[in-house]
């Protein structure tokens, strides 16, 4: 008696691939129209669980792909951290706050944005990120937080600042609207998945960070390439 089987088929984007390459184009062309996984499973006949494996996969090589990315060039850079997750709980104020992920981020002004989960906003962690990434004959911005107290110590010779404290939000070209902008955006993006786990935050993080970056290019293109070079 024949055993029954699923061949694997041959698909350049995916390796030992049960899915045809048509099929997982499809769901590629889903993922980059930002689908929900509920309707991509639908629409391609394929359980959740195989739609969440594969975007699963597919989210490892996009933030694979953001960190390879080359460090800003010279320009106006603006710095600033952010908190995502549950709803501030009573009492517990500033950053830092419980129950929180931080999210470091820079942004080129009129170019692209670099997210990093970290641990805390301590000098001794943002300064090396900032440091890998930010040219010193760049003009920097922040807000008033004293762990950027120095970058002129660190080389940043063109540091600016707005003290959010002292109502000061913006003044000609001393701002920091951009990466605010872009916090907006993530925020908004995330809230409509009701809760993501700890484990995957970092890598629906970085999606944000790759749909801001080539909000302007066809990201089903970009998206074949990447796969193409590194199959999941």
């Amino acid at each position: 008696m024949a055993l029954s089987y699923y061949p694997t088929m041959i698909n350049k984007y995916k390796k030992r691939s049960k899915i045809s390459e048509a099929k997982f184009r499809q769901i590629v062309k889903l993922f980059a129209l930002d689908i929900e996984a509920t309707k991509i499973a639908e629409l391609t006949g394929l359980s959740r669980k195989t739609i969440n494996t594969i975007l699963y996969k597919i989210r490892i090589r996009i933030a694979e792909y953001c960190q390879q990315q080359s460090p800003f060039d010279v320009g106006e850079i603006e710095i600033d951290e952010s908190y995502f997750g549950a709803r501030r709980v009573r009492g517990v104020r500033g950053r830092g706050a419980k129950g929180k992920h931080i999210v470091f981020g820079l942004i080129k002004r009129g170019g692209k944005v670099y997210t990093q989960v970290v641990r805390n906003c301590s000098k001794s962690t943002l300064m090396p990120i900032i440091k890998q990434k930010v040219d010193k004959d760049s003009i920097v911005y922040t807000d008033g937080f004293k762990t950027y107290d120095g970058l002129v110590d660190f080389g940043y010779k063109k540091h600016y600042r707005v003290k959010h404290g002292e109502n000061e939000f913006a003044e000609g070209h001393n701002h920091i609207n951009g990466i605010e902008n872009f916090w907006a955006i993530a925020k908004g993006r995330l809230n409509k998945f009701r809760g993501i786990s700890k484990g995957t935050f970092a890598l629906h993080l970085k999606e944000c960070e790759f749909r801001f970056n080539h909000r302007h290019d066809d990201l089903y293109k970009l998206l074949l390439k990447i796969l193409r070079k590194n199959p999941i």
